[in-house]
């Protein structure tokens, strides 16, 4: 795990490096310090430096201050440009994989999920690397130095530290341990939390129009005030660490006091003097701040760990489709054969949502799909372009067998448009050209006035250049349809597949639509599924799908005759006036 995640350091290596060098540089110069400054203060008691000397030291004793300053603020720059370039790659790395995931591998991570571990988890093992590269570095350093210019200053008055030092790494080791629990737990809350504020804006309508706001206020709160409660137990422990720290420091400093000066006096100065006593309170400061940094690095370490795991998970995912060794790059027509297909969501799955399907639909024709809610009408086309895999069988697309073409040849062929089609920020030429992006105004025209957007669009003000706002917000569920239509036909796909696409379209429109498809591209074959029986009764073949089945195949006027389920569904809706639209 620790290899795959630091591997996204990168071109950001050597300024891993830099800091590397220049923190131990500066770790070397301050534990000199202490060292010059006792023996300065040695000779003035001895009254054997004189002032022209102590004018020499002092400026030695800046030049190498100031040179730990600047190994201090080069460190921590380099650090700065390694920490957020390795940030940068691994947001990079993290949404590059999940461009990669089949629908499968989508349907393990909810979407709340996966911002949390691009934007909180990243953040937090950011942070670790920092600390790894730089604190984690210069606290070991520093305590080894001063553990060992202490006994070479102090001698057996450093002994102070072999149980100082002990007692309070334990300590701090045990307060951090206690709090990992809440913070590990913290880190799924967030997901919970991101999930509601996403579910609360997608549905910002539906929430005002049900007047619910108080509702999703108070559902949000307790999330919050759950979060808030873990962190509060987590940082309760931790807090403990400053009294440990500030207990270990005051003894340590009543200690060197009391026995140093006792034995400074008692031994004349021979064991130990004035400078050696000050060294001493010096190097122990140090010895116990950087034993309390390596206590935050531990707690962030130990925080990171899990989102280093929910990281990886991202990361490790291996997609549910492959391309095969040698991919099929040339789509031959557009026929479909579903031959004798099984098809279940997951492998865990018990129950199949397709079940024995054999179809045949030769290239060109009109397709309608008919069936109630959960027939699995959807699932059914998704399994042309290879959004999912069969279980069981096999569907082919020009005679082949869709396993066996290079996935984005055969999805670039498959043009699909859904009920909830989604728009993105920018114009709407913007919006038509991920269709193609090289069409041109000429070919937008084209491709609106087939979906029946041409008059509606050049109704705007700026017309192709209209500013289309986040998910289509302003233009309606109709206009969003069409405009959608028109993107899926400037592909000039082999296949276009109509997933209950003109919902939000009055009968009339849809009309027009189909007309357009029969005149414009005939060759391409279109499969419509629809509620309406009027957006499929012209078609080609009809199916009828029950419970995840085929239970009728045929045209308009055959299935009227044998099929219960279609003549059901006719009947409702002409005795009922149709559509509404």
């Amino acid at each position: 795990m620790i290899k795959k995640l630091f591997g996204c350091v990168r071109e950001n290596k050597k300024y891993a490096y830099f800091t590397l060098v220049f923190i131990a540089a500066e770790v070397v110069i301050e534990c000199l310090l202490p060292f010059i400054t006792a023996r300065v203060i040695n000779r003035l008691e001895a009254d054997v430096i004189n002032m022209g000397q102590i004018i020499k030291i002092g400026a030695i004793l800046i030049l190498m201050a100031m040179a730990s300053l600047a190994c201090g603020a080069i460190a921590a720059v380099t650090c700065a440009k390694a920490s957020s370039g390795f940030a940068k790659n691994l947001r990079n790395d993290i949404f590059n994989k999940v461009q990669t995931y089949s629908f499968e591998n989508i349907d393990k991570f909810s979407s709340s999920s996966l911002v949390t571990r691009m934007t909180t988890d990243v953040a937090n093992v950011q942070m670790s690397f920092m600390m790894i590269i730089r604190t984690a570095v210069r606290a070991p350093l520093m305590l080894v130095f001063s553990i060992i210019m202490a006994f070479i200053m102090g001698g057996a008055l450093a002994g102070s530290f072999v149980v100082i030092v002990p007692v309070l790494a334990t300590g701090l080791f045990m307060v951090s341990r206690k709090a990992m629990p809440a913070f590990r737990r913290v880190f799924k809350k967030y997901d919970k939390l991101n999930e509601s504020i996403e579910e609360n804006v997608r549905s910002m309508r539906v929430v005002k129009g049900f007047s619910r706001e108080e509702y999703e206020k108070e559902k949000f709160g307790r999330a919050t005030e759950d979060i808030q409660k873990d962190f509060t137990k987590a940082e309760r422990i931790v807090a403990l660490n400053s009294p440990t720290m500030q207990f270990c420091v005051y003894f340590n400093m009543i200690f060197v006091m009391l026995v140093g000066s006792r034995l400074a006096i008692t031994s004349g100065g021979n064991t130990i003097n004035v400078g050696e006593m000050s060294a001493m309170l010096t190097y122990g400061m140090q010895i116990l701040m950087q034993l309390m940094m390596l206590s935050m690095i531990y707690v962030m370490i130990t925080m990171s760990v899990e989102s280093m795991k929910r990281i990886y998970e991202v990361l490790n995912e291996e997609s549910a489709l492959v391309n095969p060794a040698e991919p099929i790059y040339e789509i031959k027509d557009g026929s479909i054969d579903f031959n004798d297909v099984s098809f279940k969501y997951s492998s865990k799955a018990k129950r199949y949502a397709l079940s024995d399907i054999d179809l045949h639909i030769k290239s060109g024709m009109t397709v309608g799909v008919i069936g109630g809610t959960g027939s699995s009408k959807s699932s059914l086309v998704q399994l042309i372009p290879r959004l999912y895999d069969v279980t069981e069988g096999s569907v082919c697309v020009g005679g082949v067998d869709v396993r066996e073409y290079d996935i984005d040849a055969l999805r670039g062929s498959v043009a699909m448009v859904l009920q909830k089609n989604l728009l993105f920020s920018g114009t709407i030429k913007e919006n038509l050209r991920w269709g193609n992006e090289k069409a041109t105004d000429e070919e937008l025209e084209e491709a609106c006035k087939l979906a029946q957007a041409h008059d509606f669009i050049t109704s705007f003000p700026d017309g192709y250049d209209t500013k289309i706002e986040q998910g289509g917000t302003n233009v309606s569920g109709g206009q969003k349809q069409r405009l959608c239509i028109a993107r899926a036909l400037l592909k000039k796909p082999k296949i276009l597949i109509l997933d209950d696409s003109t919902s939000a379209v009055d009968t009339r429109t849809d009309a027009f639509i189909r007309a357009g498809f029969k005149q414009y591209i005939p060759e391409t074959t279109k499969i419509i599924i629809a509620q309406r029986i009027a957006s499929v009764e012209d078609a080609d073949m009809i199916i009828v799908m029950d419970n995840g089945k085929i239970s009728d195949i045929g045209t308009h006027k055959e299935l009227l005759t044998k099929s219960e389920i279609y003549r059901e569904v006719y009947e409702q809706q002409v005795n009922g006036g149709g559509d509404d639209e």
